[in-house]
């Protein structure tokens, strides 16, 4: 299960952007096209939080749907998988979006003076 090591990955960068203040909430993007299962990401949250300054903070993921340009005739196409046709028939695309993996925001609780 490589969603542990990148559990792990996500803990590891809120954690050191955070600079010791507490964590309240996580916000993280995940393409759909990324192999990557977003049920195992928070499934792995809680364990790889503890003892961090997001212990207790909430996971909150944003799936990004795929997207893709065909380069025969140009056509903007949604995918589900990184692959597919576009309906001029070519197989030939460029995709654009859906295969992100983005700690996108952090809520830290205010630290008092």
């Amino acid at each position: 299960m490589h969603e542990l090591g990148i559990t792990r990955n996500i803990v590891a960068i809120a954690t050191e952007y955070c600079e010791g203040a507490k964590v309240r909430r996580v916000v993280v993007k995940i393409g759909q096209l990324s192999a990557i299962v977003p049920d195992a990401i928070r499934f792995c949250f809680d364990v790889c939080c503890q003892g961090t300054p997001l212990e207790g903070a909430i996971l909150e993921i944003r799936e990004i749907p795929g997207r893709a340009s065909c380069c025969e005739c140009g056509r903007e196409i949604p995918l589900t998988k990184p692959f597919g046709s576009c309906t001029c028939g070519s197989e030939r695309l460029d995709i654009f979006q859906g295969e992100e993996l983005t700690v996108e925001e952090l809520e830290l609780e205010k630290l008092s003076v």
